[in-house]
């Protein structure tokens, strides 16, 4: 029998006394051990692994103690995995006493990990939500986490120890110490009723009507172009897309608002306007860079995916040597196609293509309609060998 047991620098939860005074084997990291009195074996947590092998071989009663509540991004995972099935005593979540300290609600937070993953993805998570809880790491905590987000208009609070007389609510700059929890904010209402925690549902439709964005002379990419390019870009939470050549932002609000972090590139000033007008509309974060590729992507950080809106095949191989998983073009001349196909392949990308060209129904007097054909754009893509 294994029961997990949680702990949050308060008294433990209710019956978990009995329990350690059953129990034959007690495993936690040193400073939960160092609390408890009991003639049990003892195993510190260090190597989990060794750990867990230990209670599949254990013929008594364990009792494993974790931070929290252990069945959120904690242990009771990696027991189940190894085929053992405990019971559970949890406390609080971190996530929950960091905001609790705050006074904020968070059941529209999102809460991502960055224990034992790559923090890019966290990252890119707190560029596109505003509100989010990090589980930090050594090596991806708050300072690396401070600093990845430099750029980006949110407060960083970082909640420490939290529930021990060391317990500590600072700055990402500030005496903190681990374990810790990271609170990512941007400026937001306060939310209404909801029906579901974290973020929310995504849009009812994307590839809208170019009549729902701020553009000039219709220089916006059409909804049916869109509606491929989005398809390919695939833009998803804890991406970071490339909108390079922008115009009027319209790729880059799409994507925003399917849950990526956007870089929109766009060289126009009045565009860059227009592009953070859109944002604003559908109330979606994008970074704005107002420069000329391809020198305005160097200080960039790598994209999981680029669309490349303007420019030649410089510029997109400017794009490719960053390495994004998926590229995709769109081109008005057929002459960009082929240079194009040819930057991609060398780059190592399976390269693909074709020609959209929409007739769209317009109507006549007497309730009769014609087709009204738009300017055939060529669409290429490709996705890394």
């Amino acid at each position: 029998m294994i029961t997990v047991i949680g702990c949050d620098g308060g008294p433990f939860p209710p019956g978990a006394d009995a329990l350690l005074a059953d129990a034959t084997l007690v495993v936690g990291a040193a400073r939960h051990l160092e609390h408890v009195k009991t003639g049990a074996e003892r195993i510190a947590l260090g190597n989990v692994a060794a750990a867990v092998e230990r209670l599949s071989t254990h013929d008594g009663h364990a009792v494993v103690l974790a931070s929290g509540d252990p069945g959120f991004f904690g242990i009771v995972a990696t027991l189940r995995r190894a085929g053992l099935q405990p019971g559970v005593l949890p406390a609080p979540s971190s996530v929950a006493h960091a905001f609790a300290r705050l006074g904020l609600p968070w059941d529209d937070a999102l809460v991502v990990s960055a224990h034992g993953r790559d923090l890019r993805r966290a990252v890119n998570a707190c560029r596109a939500h505003r509100k989010v809880a990090v589980l930090t790491a050594p090596g991806a905590g708050p300072a690396e986490l401070a600093k990845a987000l430099a750029d980006a208009p949110r407060r960083i609070v970082v909640a420490s120890r939290l529930g021990t007389p060391d317990e500590r609510i600072t700055g990402p700059d500030g005496d903190w110490a681990d374990p810790n929890v990271v609170l990512v904010l941007g400026s937001t209402s306060e939310p209404s009723p909801r029906w579901v925690a974290g973020r929310q549902p995504g849009p009812t439709g994307w590839a809208l009507p170019e009549a729902a964005f701020a553009h000039r002379d219709s220089m916006i990419t059409k909804a049916e172009v869109r509606a491929l390019v989005l398809a390919r870009l695939g833009p998803r939470l804890g991406d970071l897309v490339w909108d390079v050549g922008a115009g009027s932002g319209s790729v880059a609000v799409e994507c925003a608002r399917l849950g990526a972090a956007v870089v929109a590139v766009e060289r126009d000033t009045d565009a860059c306007t227009r592009v953070r007008r859109n944002a604003a509309e559908y109330g979606v974060d994008i970074a704005v860079v107002c420069g000329s590729a391809p020198a305005a992507l160097t200080d960039l950080p790598d994209p999981d995916a680029v669309f490349v809106g303007g420019g030649g095949a410089a510029v997109l191989a400017a794009c490719l040597e960053r390495q994004p998983a998926r590229v995709v073009a769109a081109y008005a001349a057929v002459e960009r196609v082929g240079p194009a196909l040819d930057v991609l392949t060398v780059g190592g990308y399976r390269a693909v293509g074709t020609q959209l060209q929409a007739n769209r129904l317009a109507p006549l007097p007497g309730g009769v309609h014609r087709l009204e054909a738009t300017n055939p754009v060529y669409v290429v893509w490709g996705e890394r060998s």
